[in-house]
């Protein structure tokens, strides 16, 4: 943009490419960046110059907030339809809870959260529309009513996949050795299905949770966005629209981060969760 504006001098230009280090050769630029990156020097946003990072952190509690209550609704609703599903194969339970799955899957997310705001915040008035906080308040009653509709939102996709997958999981370890060997010793079946079964199946859920609460960080941007939620999300579509590069680059970088670590962390968590891995 600079170099398209008649006004700006040349020397203005070079000053600004020194100021920026594109004067300097590209391995090296590439390694100034990285070694930035990684002491959280992350740039000056070309909005307002504040430091990207300080940008970052501010908004970051906001999104947690938003990550960790989504996991906490897609988790209650996945537990029982998956369970459920797999006890009761070919029932109308479950075929209700694939419907309802398939249907969290494939809907919209920016769809569905216009119409929870549509009939709880406009049509019934339940539920404010947006935000994190209302005007003057910020109480806990105030905060749970307004991360509701978003963390509902945010969890629908999640609590179908993870319902599907615990239903496959639940159904494998039915079928197991020593859940017969624990009905032929006269042990109650619901004492077989959660205590057994069910403990087993979870093993490989809890890694499907951790290696999913990096991508809802990415998925938080069209949700933040529909409720006007501050956070990571809609400092990405703020970025985005401004073309506040140094922003969305440290962005980008930190959410591919936090998928490589949660990712090695589910590996870690299942080795150290199961035994028969670590026999292996």
């Amino acid at each position: 943009m600079y170099l398209a504006n008649p006004n700006v001098r040349p020397e203005d230009i070079e000053r600004l490419r020194a100021a920026l280090g594109l004067d300097r050769p590209l391995v090296e630029q590439y390694f100034s960046w990285i070694k930035g990156f990684l002491v959280g020097e992350w740039g000056y946003s070309f909005t307002d110059g504040r430091p990207v990072i300080e940008r970052l952190m501010e908004r970051l509690p906001a999104t947690l907030e938003l990550i960790a209550s989504a996991i906490v609704v897609a988790g209650i609703v996945a537990l029982p339809l998956g369970v459920f599903g797999a006890l009761r194969k070919g029932s109308w339970i479950d075929h209700t809870t694939t419907v309802v799955s398939f249907a969290g899957i494939s809907l919209p997310v920016f769809w569905v959260g216009l119409l929870l705001q549509l009939v709880f915040a406009v049509g019934l008035g339940w539920l404010p529309s947006s935000g994190r906080t209302s005007f003057g308040d910020g109480g806990v009653v105030d905060r749970l009513s307004h991360i509701i509709m978003p963390a509902i939102v945010l969890a629908a996709v999640h609590a179908a996949a993870w319902s599907r997958f615990l239903r496959s999981s639940m159904g494998d370890a039915i079928r197991q050795r020593f859940v017969m060997a624990a009905r032929a010793r006269g042990v109650h079946e619901r004492g077989v299905v959660w205590k057994h079964a069910l403990r087993n199946a979870l093993l490989p859920f809890v890694t499907v949770i951790t290696m999913d609460a990096a991508i809802m960080i990415t998925g938080a941007v069209i949700t933040e966005s529909v409720f006007a939620w501050p956070g990571l999300g809609s400092l990405f579509t703020e970025a985005l629209a401004r073309r506040d590069y140094t922003v969305l680059m440290a962005f980008l970088m930190m959410t591919s981060g936090a998928v490589v670590f949660l990712n090695l962390a589910a590996d870690v968590l299942y080795h150290t969760l199961d035994p028969r891995v670590r026999v292996q």
